[in-house]
């Protein structure tokens, strides 16, 4: 998990974010983490294809990017 006092203010919800997918990896495991993150990505891309459901769409095909990324890294 990355300490956020040490990080520049403006980056700080990154960070945050990171630290919620570092902690949901570590409750579910790895695998699982991924299989999350492909049904988000999944979602996502399907949520994008109409224009009202881009507003949800695209952060959690990001969320879902970030738990692949994490669960294999």
């Amino acid at each position: 998990m990355i300490n956020t006092k040490n990080i520049f203010w403006l980056l700080r919800p990154f960070a945050w974010l990171w630290n919620l997918i570092a902690t949901i990896v570590l409750l579910t495991g790895r695998v699982l983490a991924v299989i999350l993150g492909l049904v988000l990505m999944l979602l996502g891309v399907i949520l994008t294809i109409t224009v009202v459901g881009a507003i949800v769409g695209i952060p959690s095909f990001i969320i879902g990017m970030l738990l692949i990324v994490r669960g294999l890294w």
